[in-house]
């Protein structure tokens, strides 16, 4: 792991309780609605400790209603929003808040329905609410470089830790996460709501789910080179997630 930033306890208090479980992965206190987390322990690498936000409030009042136009794609819209209202925290609980209102909001159960796959209940909907609000906190540099991750990242590997979550159940976490590909209202909503944390949702994965996890990036970020980066190290860093997972005695 490396850490070069100040290793402070992130801290937040969330409207609604988090599944106990998280208490696996090392550096993760969850009591309740309470959550704490020793960034020494809990990241792989922990490089930067400011982020980019918009207050949820701002980002929903003022962008998740407005329409592209001929002239104005919603991409462009959101970039302009993120210049206009985004402002620098190195407070991690906030980022946290602040991603547990764009995953409440993009993983809110009136999508399943439409999601296309049977199998999706509303309790995995909540674990992809959790393990995103997590996910949050990871980052890319501008240059393409990874600054912060945590096992979060891969996600599949720990929800399936954290949830007991076999292989199959796993990917198919990862298949709704990855789903906005497909579904062209719920990639606009995602453009919309990921504003409120700095830029958009970019997919380690590419041509299929890989448990690459994503990241929200900002606009203008190397795409290429956090594309060399993130293949070369993920298969360690899944491996060392993989080897939280509880076992049978």
């Amino acid at each position: 792991m490396t850490t070069t930033v100040a290793k402070t306890t992130i801290t937040v208090e969330l409207p609604e309780a988090f599944d106990q479980r998280w208490n696996r992965l090392p550096g993760i206190t969850v009591d309740g609605r309470h959550i704490a987390i020793d960034p020494e322990t809990y990241f792989f690498r922990f490089e930067n400790s400011s982020w980019l936000v918009i207050d949820w409030e701002t980002v929903n009042s003022g962008l998740l209603h407005a329409e592209e136009t001929e002239t104005s794609a919603v991409e462009q819209i959101a970039l302009d929003f993120v210049k206009a209202h985004g402002r620098s925290t190195s407070d991690a609980g906030e980022v946290l808040a602040i991603a547990h209102r764009v995953y409440s909001y993009l993983f809110r159960d009136e999508h399943l329905a439409t999601l296309g796959l049977s199998k999706i209940t509303a309790e995995h909907l909540r674990m992809l609410r959790e393990a995103a609000t997590f996910m949050a906190l990871n980052k890319v540099e501008l240059d393409g470089h990874i600054s912060n991750v945590g096992p979060c990242w891969f996600f599949p590997s720990a929800t399936g830790v954290v949830f007991d979550l076999s292989e199959e159940d796993g990917q198919m976490l990862d298949e709704v996460y990855h789903g906005a590909w497909f579904n062209e209202h719920r990639r606009i909503e995602g453009i919309k709501a990921h504003t409120a944390l700095g830029g958009r949702l970019v997919h380690g994965c590419q041509s299929a789910p890989d448990q690459s996890g994503g990241v929200v990036a900002a606009y203008g970020t190397s795409m290429a080179n956090f594309g060399v980066e993130l293949a070369g190290m993920k298969a360690e860093w899944i491996q060392q997630v993989e080897s939280y997972r509880v076992t049978a005695s």
